[in-house]
């Protein structure tokens, strides 16, 4: 049976009936999962995700996905939906690292997990490789600086944890603009765009482009 780990890794924050019914309730949909993926042309095997999510004041929950330096990476394309704080972008990489926050009031859970193809065996379609990079539990969120109006552009909005014992416990520095960036997707009212995912090399003026 996978351990606990495996399974934060494989289907990322572990979320009760009630709280995922609550997020139903005010309309925040957040898709955690990640699929490995064929590309027939180039013959490889890829990792795909849906950055999504968004927040109403007090609740939220978001995802997003970044390179395993903690860098950009382009969406497939953007999703228009309808309504708000639901999804947002299409990540499709060799590897990606996913960015999970869940935020009730400035209390935050969250998960970097890594996900990438195994190896291929015999011609088989190889596994689904998950680890979990960080967790951060119970976590705090500094809203006053998200509910300032103007640029967040240079705030430090990076959640803050503690070890059971007290001591800091540091997000991995190649991720923290990623964090920084998941944690404005939690803390964004009726969001409508994608947070971290970038704008592809050409593509000008299309909805969902990172802010």
């Amino acid at each position: 049976m996978a351990d606990k780990q495996d399974c934060l890794a494989s289907r990322g924050l572990t979320l009760s009936r009630r709280v995922l019914r609550r997020l139903n309730e005010v309309g925040i949909s957040a898709q955690s999962q990640v699929s490995l993926e064929h590309q027939h042309l180039a013959k490889r095997y890829v990792v795909r995700g849906i950055e999504s999510g968004g927040a109403v004041k007090d609740l939220g929950r978001y995802v997003t996905f970044c390179g395993p330096e903690g860098e950009a990476v382009p969406y497939l394309h953007p999703i228009d939906a309808i309504g708000v704080n639901g999804v947002h972008a299409v990540a499709v990489a060799p590897v990606l690292v996913r960015i999970e926050i869940f935020r009730t009031g400035r209390t935050c859970q969250l998960l970097i997990s890594k996900h990438e193809p195994g190896k291929v065996e015999n011609g088989r379609r190889p596994p689904l490789e998950n680890r979990v990079l960080f967790r951060g539990v119970n976590g705090l969120i500094g809203l006053e600086c998200l509910r300032t109006s103007g640029d967040l552009a240079g705030q430090s909005v990076i959640p803050e944890f503690w070890s059971r014992a007290g001591e800091m416990l540091m997000v991995p520095g190649v991720f923290a603009s990623a964090v920084g960036a998941a944690a404005k997707g939690v803390s964004c009212v009726g969001c409508s765009h994608s947070h971290y995912l970038a704008t592809p090399v050409g593509v000008v003026g299309v909805a969902g482009a990172s802010v």
